[in-house]
């Protein structure tokens, strides 16, 4: 099965937060820096697995990303 560039992404995105969140939220810049992925492209898939109930976002200095 051939994943698209958009899904390859969005699996390496997810399994870095699985594999690193220890209930704290992670930020995109972290996930961008550690996987070598862009901020920009991160933010739309996000938004998308956000829309999608797969993960959720905490706002404000400390926020991030959650699964």
């Amino acid at each position: 099965m051939r994943l698209t560039t958009k899904s390859e992404y969005a699996l390496r995105a997810l399994a870095y937060m699985l594999a690193n969140a220890k209930d704290i939220p992670l930020q995109i810049r972290e996930i961008s820096k550690n996987e070598g992925i862009s901020k920009f492209y991160i933010e739309q898939l996000f938004m998308k697995m956000r829309q999608a109930g797969l993960i959720k976002s905490i706002r404000g200095p400390a926020g991030g990303y959650i699964i």
